[in-house]
C-alpha cells in the first residue's frame, strides 16, 4: 500500500479508503462486513471512511464492531455530517451548530472511539450560515474530537469561503470529498484548481462508477444477478444514470487498454483517477471480502501518458465535465 498526505497537512492516508456506504448495515450482513474490513487491514488499508446517515447511523455501528481491539493510532477514520439521522425531525439534518454538536457524539460513540480523524460536511448547508458551521467545526477540532475538517461536494468558491473562515478560526480544511471518475470528471475545471490553491485534497468517491467502468454490464444484455444494477435497496438506483448502450460500449474499449498495462478494469479505474495529483486516496467499496485485494492493487500504479490518451479517447464525449453538477449536488432546501 501507497500512502499520501491529505491538504497541506503532515496527515497520510492510504491511497485506497475503504468506504462503507451502500453495503454496510444495508446490504451485506455485519459478519460478512467485518470480514471485508479484516480484508482491507490485511492489504494494508489504514483509512476508513463512513458517515452517521449511511444506513441511518446503521454504517457507523458495523465500523466501529469491526475495528474493535485495532491500534487506534494505526487508522485514519472519516465520517461525515449533513443528512438526516435518527426520526428525521426539524434540527435532525443540516450543519446548525446544534445538530453538529449532538452528530460528532453520536459518532463517537457508534464508531466506540475518543476521536475522528477527519470530519466532514457531508454537503453545503444554503440554509445555515457558513460562520455558524466553521465556528461549531473549529470548537470541535478544540475539544479533540475531531482532528481534522473535511467536506464533500463543495463548489470552488464554497471551499475558497470555508477554506478562510477555517483559518480565522485556527484550525484546518484539508480534504474534499467529491465523486470522480472516467465517466464524471466536473471537479477538472473549478474545485482542483481552486483545491490546489488552497492546498486542499479530493477524497474521491465512486472511482468505478458504481461498478460500471468494472466492464461487467454489457450493452444490450440485462445486469448480472446480484450486480448493483439490480440492487432494489438503492444501488439500482444510484447506477442507472451509466446504464446506456453508449456508455456501456465506451466502457467495453477500456478492456484491450486494461488488458495492455497488465490491470483489471477496476484496477485501471481506480489508478486512473490516483494519476490526479490532487487525489489523496479513492475510496472503494466492497461487499464481499474477496474484491478488496483487486482494489488494492491499483494502489502506487503509475499510468505511461500513452495509456491516459487511449482511455480518453475510448471515453470521449460520454465523460460529464459540467462544473455546475458539483453545486446541484447539495440540496437548495433541506428535507425537513
Amino acid at each position: 500500500m501507497e500512502f499520501r498526505y491529505l491538504g497541506n497537512s503532515g496527515f497520510k492516508v492510504s491511497e485506497i479508503t475503504f468506504g462503507n456506504w451502500l453495503t454496510h448495515g444495508s446490504q451485506v450482513e455485519n459478519d460478512v462486513a467485518a470480514q471485508c474490513v479484516r480484508a482491507a487491514l490485511d492489504v494494508g488499508i489504514s483509512t476508513f471512511d463512513t458517515a452517521d446517515v449511511y444506513a441511518n447511523t446503521a454504517a457507523e455501528t458495523v465500523l466501529g464492531e469491526a475495528l474493535k481491539g485495532e491500534r487506534r493510532e494505526s487508522l485514519e477514520i472519516f465520517t461525515k455530517v449533513f443528512g438526516p439521522t435518527g426520526p428525521k425531525g426539524k434540527n435532525d439534518l443540516g450543519l446548525s451548530r446544534k445538530h453538529i454538536m449532538e452528530s460528532i457524539n453520536g459518532s463517537l460513540s457508534r464508531l466506540q472511539t475518543d476521536y475522528v480523524d477527519l470530519y466532514q460536511a457531508h454537503r453545503f448547508d444554503f440554509e445555515t450560515p457558513l460562520e455558524e458551521t466553521m465556528q461549531a467545526f473549529a470548537d470541535i477540532v478544540r475539544h479533540g474530537k475531531a482532528l481534522y475538517i473535511g467536506v464533500s461536494e463543495w463548489t470552488a468558491e464554497q471551499l475558497r469561503e470555508g477554506h478562510a473562515l477555517s483559518k480565522e478560526l485556527g484550525f484546518q480544511l484539508i480534504s474534499n470529498q467529491p465523486q470522480y471518475n472516467m465517466l464524471w470528471r466536473v471537479i477538472e475545471a473549478e474545485v482542483v484548481p481552486a483545491s490546489e490553491e488552497l492546498g486542499v485534497s479530493q477524497i474521491v468517491w465512486s472511482p468505478m462508477a458504481q461498478g460500471v467502468l468494472s466492464g461487467k454490464y454489457l450493452p444490450g444484455e440485462p445486469a448480472p444477478d446480484g450486480s448493483r444494477a439490480t440492487d432494489a435497496k438503492g444501488g439500482a438506483k444510484m447506477i442507472e444514470r451509466w446504464m446506456r448502450d453508449d456508455v456501456l460500449t465506451g466502457v467495453q474499449k477500456l478492456k484491450p487498454i486494461a488488458e495492455e498495462a497488465g490491470l483489471s478494469m477496476p484496477q485501471l479505474a481506480v489508478a486512473w483517477v490516483l494519476q490526479n495529483p490532487n487525489v489523496a486516496s479513492a475510496i472503494v467499496g466492497a461487499s464481499r471480502p474477496e474484491q478488496i485485494a483487486d482494489s488494492a492493487a491499483s494502489a502506487g500504479v503509475k499510468l505511461e501518458a500513452d495509456v491516459m490518451e487511449q482511455i480518453d479517447a475510448a471515453i470521449g464525449a460520454l465523460a460529464e465535465r459540467d462544473p455546475a453538477k458539483t453545486k446541484a449536488s447539495s440540496p437548495a432546501t433541506r428535507e425537513a
